[in-house]
């Protein structure tokens, strides 16, 4: 690819995004006002100064209100690798590849503004393309991932407290990053905490507005992409690490998820540089 099929800026419609898309970009979003949007079949509100973050392949789709001005940055992992700059900006698990939290976060109409300047000036510096163009745009992407990391840093620190609201998806979250590849059963999580599978049911989908089932089946899919991704290992030897029967089985399982399969996906996403 070349630096202008890398990265964009798009002014967009939220009318663009009435019907599902999936990209094989990131995708960041910025926009005003109150609604709601559907990111992998979870229904979110928003109000306020906005931004989401959008991983490749994942489903969104617009819901209200009909019309709403969104400012769109998309980038391919080719352009800026968020594993191999995990160093400089922590977004990787944060911003981007979370199960377990909303992928959007209010902002404050400083850092609205600030961001959408970014914005302008990267599509400022993609259509100048002189010869520091790409370093100069990694850099104005860095520092918007900075600014969007810490905020959403600060949002999960104020939250996530022991006894905070959302302490017991904290502890269903340690439990699956421990278990997920032996145990994909909602009652064997409920019973490490304590709770009936339907109390616990109820809580995390009140916590997450995802069912246990679905975090489940998320992480495992979230584990599939980045071993697609950051690895050279073939779709049989994923299958056998995530613990499925079969590579025929995990590539259905995939593909029900995501929409496409494992190969077409590692296809259309690339095989980032940090694989090994």
């Amino acid at each position: 690819m070349d630096t202008d099929q890398e990265i964009e800026v798009q002014p967009r419609s939220s009318a663009d995004f009435q019907h599902p898309i999936q990209s094989a970009f990131y995708q960041i979003l910025l926009f005003k006002g109150s609604g709601t949007f559907i990111v992998d079949f979870t229904e979110y509100a928003f109000t306020g100064n906005t931004i989401l973050f959008l991983t490749p392949y994942q489903y969104f789709q617009w819901k209200s209100p009909v019309h709403t001005a969104i400012e769109c940055l998309k980038f391919h992992g080719d352009f800026y690798c968020i594993e191999y700059h995990k160093k400089e900006v922590a977004c990787n698990g944060l911003l981007f590849n979370n199960i377990y939290f909303a992928q959007h976060i209010t902002i404050s109409y400083s850092i609205y503004t600030e961001i959408s300047a970014l914005f302008q000036k990267i599509e400022h510096e993609r259509k100048d393309g002189s010869t520091f163009s790409s370093a100069i745009l990694k850099a104005y992407l860095q520092l918007i991932l900075a600014l969007c990391s810490k905020e959403k840093s600060i949002y999960l620190d104020t939250n996530t407290m022991d006894g905070g609201a959302l302490s017991e998806l904290v502890q269903f979250q340690e439990l699956l990053e421990k278990y997920y590849i032996q145990e994909r059963s909602p009652g064997f999580y409920a019973s490490k905490t304590h709770l009936s599978t339907n109390a616990f049911g109820k809580i995390i989908k009140r916590q997450s507005g995802k069912t246990p089932t679905q975090l489940i089946q998320e992480r495992v899919i979230l584990e599939a992409k980045k071993l697609l991704h950051l690895t050279h290992k073939s779709v049989k030897e994923i299958a056998a690490e995530l613990s499925f029967e079969d590579e025929f089985y995990f590539s259905r399982y995939f593909k029900k998820s995501v929409g496409l399969s494992p190969l077409h996906y590692r296809e259309n996403v690339g095989i980032s540089i940090v694989a090994r």
